[in-house]
């Protein structure tokens, strides 16, 4: 399907929705400001000031518009890998879909943030435009421009499990794949009751454990989704709602490492190398082993590394 996609401001939005008037649709897209439904295209402006024209008319239709139009931008890959029954179509990649992702996993400072985001296939080149693609190619300034516009596009649930809650429960025997299948499932829902009359093709999770663990590890939970549930690794290359789900995660996850260095006036480091180590040897020093409970993920081995360190500085 033909389409373009134009930069507007708030005026020259509302000036297009005055002309268009005649056209408006009752039912609008999540973040949407209004849905005009010509004879030959679809015009659907958002409240991050993008502008969708959709349909064979779609060049001429905004062309009678102000505003500045979007290069375009590379289809996404779909990967076609079928490992498993819960393998998404090979169609994936056009559906509407709810997609999640977790971040902070793999850090031993800072939280884990779980996001899923709904993208219909209305939406899709949108998304595209806002220059959504997997989280790990994007810096943290792109990270937090997109997810910005993001957040007015695409309805969303963002979870955040602090590391005081983090290491109660690893304590209490959780493993991290329970925690992070528990956060998953109750994302997705959240974001399945937002959208409830909406058109849903499918759920994907961004795989990080096999399908039947995954659904193990829920046994206990009261709301199980499972239906039309899909499950992939490198889901952001399969849908676009994994992608955006996986940069609002990181998004957040940006901004409580922000909070725990305004709290121990210091630059937290991300990752788990040695440089992490050096640094919570540092703040256990300053403020006391309260530091492995309220700002790292305890079980982590660079526990007993930045207690190394100190032991050796202390001799």
């Amino acid at each position: 399907m033909a389409h373009v996609v134009k930069k507007m401001t708030d005026s020259e939005i509302l000036a297009m929705k005055k002309e268009l008037s005649h056209a408006i649709s009752g039912k609008t897209p999540p973040g949407a400001v209004f849905t005009a439904k010509l004879s030959d295209c679809t015009v659907t402006a958002y409240n991050s000031g993008k502008v969708l024209f959709q349909g064979k008319g779609a060049e001429k239709a905004s062309q009678q518009f102000s505003g500045q139009v979007s290069p375009a931008k590379e289809k996404n890959k779909t990967s076609t890998k079928t490992p498993h029954r819960y393998a998404p179509p090979q169609n994936a990649a056009e559906l509407s879909m709810i997609g999640s992702d977790e971040v902070g996993t793999g850090d031993y400072f800072g939280p884990m943030t779980v996001a899923a985001a709904y993208v219909s296939r209305d939406q899709l080149e949108l998304v595209k435009e806002l220059g959504v693609k997997d989280s790990k190619h994007l810096n943290d300034k792109q990270i937090v421009q997109i997810a910005k516009e993001l957040i007015h596009t695409v309805p969303y649930s963002l979870l955040v499990l602090n590391n005081e809650k983090y290491n109660e429960l690893q304590q209490k025997g959780m493993s991290q794949g329970k925690i992070k299948a528990i956060l998953h499932n109750r994302a997705l829902q959240n974001v399945k009751a937002k959208i409830e009359g909406e058109e849903l093709d499918g759920i994907l999770v961004d795989q990080f454990c096999e399908p039947g663990v995954y659904f193990n590890y829920l046994t206990k939970e009261k709301n199980l989704l499972k239906e039309g549930l899909y499950f992939a690794t490198k889901g952001e290359s399969v849908h676009l709602s994994v992608a955006a789900a996986s940069i609002l995660a990181r998004y957040s996850f940006l901004k409580e490492m922000d909070k725990l260095g305004a709290r121990f006036h210091t630059v937290i480091p991300k990752g788990a190398g040695p440089h992490v180590d050096v640094k919570a040897a540092e703040l256990v020093e300053k403020f006391g082993e309260s530091v492995f409970d309220t700002a790292t993920k305890k079980h982590f081995a660079n526990t007993q590394k930045a207690l190394n360190l100190l032991n050796k500085k202390r001799k």
